[in-house]
């Protein structure tokens, strides 16, 4: 469903991913872990079209991607939920919603859309008329997440979804990740709590100063020794 080739991304002169290739199967969760500055958010602001290439290629569905717009990218129904939430603060959850889905996909099927939306994530629902900047981190989080979802993805990028969480809404988050993927949308998942992210991944992909330095099987990275040193203290 998505394949990256030979990925270079820069910040000026400053390298920030080097030669990263990757790819995801379609009905996948993929996980890419990896320390704070690694390079993780700046490959999906990347294929999202948010950063220019600098080189390689991105291709979504046998399509290149890294030569078109933020906004054409939508409408091929691959959505970013960027880290921090990002909600609009002085808008309700309802319009925080509704706004997601501009897109002639999501468009004509907005009732539907919006109806599965408030089935994965009933809390949207009871607080639909409430300002967004009211809500909790963790409800705000899952915000972000329902406003993704009203976009129809076929895949959606998660950034960060823990982050800030406390123990017990992190698990809520992961359980409504592991729900989304079984309405058959595919997740590419970037993550600091390497634990649960390998837990529930298909694959994953380590990434190390904004290089690929282990994939595999999630269960199988979990049990590597050096990625539980490096990563887990353990």
């Amino acid at each position: 469903m998505l394949e990256i080739n030979n990925l270079k991304i820069c910040y000026g002169d400053m390298l920030a991913v080097n030669n990263i290739s990757l790819k995801i199967d379609e009905g996948e969760i993929v996980t890419i872990v990896g320390a704070n500055g690694a390079g993780k958010s700046t490959i999906l602001k990347t294929i999202s079209g948010v950063h220019p290439i600098s080189a390689g290629q991105i291709i979504f569905q046998g399509e290149r991607i890294d030569n078109i717009p933020s906004h054409q990218i939508v409408e091929r129904r691959l959505i970013h939920v960027p880290e921090a939430r990002r909600v609009f603060p002085y808008m309700s959850v309802w319009e925080n919603l509704l706004v997601a889905s501009q897109s002639k996909a999501a468009k004509v099927k907005r009732s539907e859309i919006l109806k599965a939306v408030f089935e994965i994530l009933p809390q949207l629902y009871d607080r639909k008329k409430q300002l967004a900047g009211s809500l909790s981190g963790g409800q705000q989080q899952m915000l972000a997440i329902g406003r993704g979802l009203m976009a129809d993805p076929k895949l959606i990028m998660l950034d960060e979804p823990s982050l800030g969480l406390s123990p017990l809404l992190v698990m809520q988050v992961f359980e409504k990740i592991a729900q989304i993927n079984k309405q058959k949308v595919t997740v590419l998942l970037v993550e600091q709590n390497v634990t649960r992210a390998l837990s529930m991944a298909d694959r994953g992909y380590v990434l190390e100063n904004g290089s690929i330095v282990m994939k595999g099987k999630g269960t199988e990275l979990l049990a590597n020794e050096y990625l539980r040193k490096a990563y887990l203290g353990m």
